[in-house]
């Protein structure tokens, strides 16, 4: 089984193309300024000297290559002289510093020369696994080989040093990426190579002598025997990430074993309702079973793109609608909320709670007010190359059967029987759950997948969470999956939700701002009786939801005594999805609320 290529799916309306736009229109350019105003891309020169602004950083590289990797997206369905021009003067500087053995990192050509591969935890094989994953993105945008053939000898010197003769100072990376990045460039080069040398970091990552063993960077134990998710939550998924690849391409069953047992954990007790994960602010970890703080919960964006990225990848090892079902979550939830609405600003993290008095609001990691650049700025350019990407999980092919794992307006190409065929999807959903499929071609096999929220569906539904069509030439039917407002529960042992509800309609999940409803936000009970009204608002993509709610007055004394009298005081409560909170000025907000039933 594969996931269609991004590019054969043409977005034509709908939630996605304000995003899409939003996307080519702001985010690139948001990016591009902060990263000229901090020395990332002059960086690539490789000209720093000591005493000189903007000092590189172990990372840069990382965060420049996922930038041109996310343009040379946009830039393949949406050609642009001025943006290859850009990237080319990019390459250009990369080629002309790249050592003569295929060397090139940024801060080690400058800051610390002659100590490559010293330090396991200096990011150069995380820098150059982006570096790789940019270069395929620019060779497939543009035809042009030179980015490529660069990061084609920095591999060959990867392979030489780690694998052939072992003298680098470490034997796995302390960021995992390259991992995946090496199977990646497998499948687009047949070069075995890459993939023996994916194997091999693979295979040695916590099963060698010359590392210590650490939970924090998944080298506590061989791969096989993981057990569940743990440590840093990036690094973590983009390890599974390239076990469930590796298992996929050579068939490896106990690696594929390892890639379900830890999808299942992260899925049913470490996983936000928003789809966030790595709840633990200490080292960006995973926590233990079911702590899911509100307030204090990290979230990272990139945590939650990586969750995606490994739900991706188990969803081609067979057609299994929860995959889709994690994805969704993410991508009308934890992915999207880490950017505005305008493409200018970002979060770090993502928290299902904010109280603006406990923090200041200078910091991106105080979560009251997105900023348009922090020091750490992975995840903007993470948010940049993933919405380019956005179809990229949408069908699965295998042979010629079609798995609709995701809703998108739009045309989406396909080969059936080894002939052009084409399926039309017209939706506004989010906003309904109204979906018409068209299709011409040969005859296909296709299967659409229900959303686990939809309970209220009534027509034929597979065993692996599939509705079965059978489509020939000039077939059209339209699915319907109604969009109730549920109200959601978490499982008792997530104790900071305890006797509380988060409100979700179809994929989307709300929260409360105070600009709303008020202060005292933990005090606000739904009453859930009197019904929610769904009203569509200009400038969020999503529909806002009304209901009747209630607080107490303030006490003239700290504590008093219950009595029935409870005083409550009535009114309209504003709930907004929640990937559009922290669009205003600062403000707190909520998702997990009280509900009074009568």
């Amino acid at each position: 089984m594969k996931n269609l290529d991004f590019n054969e799916t043409r977005i034509e309306g709908g939630f996605w193309a304000f995003y899409e736009k939003l996307n080519r229109e702001s985010v690139i350019k948001s990016v591009y300024h902060r990263y000229c105003e901090t020395g990332r891309f002059d960086a690539l020169k490789c000209g720093w000297r000591e005493g000189m602004e903007n000092r590189p950083h172990i990372f840069w590289d990382s965060d420049v290559m996922k930038w041109i990797e996310g343009a040379s997206y946009i830039l393949s369905k949406y050609p642009s002289d001025e943006l290859e021009a850009v990237i080319d003067g990019m390459v250009e500087d990369i080629v002309k510093n790249q050592r003569e053995d295929g060397y090139f990192n940024s801060y080690f050509l400058t800051v610390e020369k002659g100590r490559e591969y010293t330090d396991r935890a200096a990011h150069e094989l995380y820098c150059t696994g982006h570096a790789v994953e940019a270069a395929i993105a620019y060779s497939k945008a543009t035809g042009k080989d030179k980015f490529l053939k660069s990061v084609l000898r920095s591999v060959e010197y990867i392979y030489r040093v780690f694998y052939e003769e072992g003298s680098a100072a470490f034997v796995t990376p302390g960021h995992e990426e390259i991992e995946l990045v090496l199977l990646k460039l497998y499948e687009y080069t047949c070069d075995e190579k890459h993939l023996k040398l994916a194997g091999f970091f693979l295979d040695k990552r916590g099963n060698n002598d010359r590392e210590e063993k650490m939970v924090y960077d998944q080298s506590d134990r061989p791969v096989r025997e993981i057990r569940e998710a743990s440590g840093h939550a990036v690094r973590a998924l983009y390890l599974y990430t390239a076990m469930a690849e590796y298992a996929r391409i050579t068939g490896d069953c106990d690696m594929l074993s390892a890639c379900e047992r830890v999808f299942e954990d992260i899925v049913n007790t470490k996983m936000s309702i928003t789809g966030g994960v790595g709840a633990d602010n200490f080292e960006e970890r995973f926590s233990y079973k079911y702590d899911l703080p509100n307030l204090g919960n990290y979230n990272e964006t990139c945590a939650a793109i990586a969750l995606s990225m490994f739900a991706g990848a188990m969803q081609k090892t067979r057609p299994d609608a929860k995959y889709g079902d994690v994805i969704e979550r993410i991508y009308y939830n934890g992915f999207i909320s880490g950017v505005s609405l305008d493409g200018e600003r970002f979060f770090y993290s993502n928290p299902l709670e904010v109280d603006c008095k406990k923090y200041a609001r200078s910091s991106y990691l105080t979560r009251c007010e997105r900023a348009k650049n922090f020091d750490y700025s992975c995840c903007p350019p993470n948010i940049l190359r993933m919405l380019a990407t956005l179809p990229r999980y949408a069908y699965t092919l295998d042979g010629d059967t079609v798995y609709c794992n995701q809703f998108i307006d739009g045309e989406t190409a396909l080969t059936v029987n080894g002939m052009p065929a084409a399926l039309k999807v017209k939706t506004d959903y989010p906003k309904s759950g109204t979906i018409k499929f068209s299709y011409s071609g040969e005859p296909v096999t296709m299967y659409v997948r229900i959303p686990d929220w939809c309970i209220e569906y009534t027509g034929e539904k597979e065993a692996n969470g599939y509705a079965r069509f059978e489509l020939k030439n000039g077939d059209s039917f339209t699915l319907e999956l109604p969009m109730e407002v549920h109200l959601m529960e978490a499982d008792p042992r997530v104790q900071d939700n305890s006797g509380r509800v988060a409100v979700q309609r179809g994929p989307v999940v709300y929260c409360m701002e105070g600009h709303d409803n008020g202060e005292n936000l933990r005090d606000v009970t739904l009453l859930n009786e009197c019904g929610f009204t769904v009203k569509n608002e200009e400038g969020i993509p999503a529909p806002v939801i009304y209901a009747k709610a209630c607080r107490r007055p303030l006490f003239p004394t700290l504590y008093r005594i219950r009595t029935d009298e409870t005083g409550m005081t009535e009114f309209c409560a504003r709930l907004i999805p929640y990937f559009a909170f922290a669009n205003r000025t600062a403000s707190d907000m909520m998702i997990w609320t009280m509900v009074q039933r009568y």
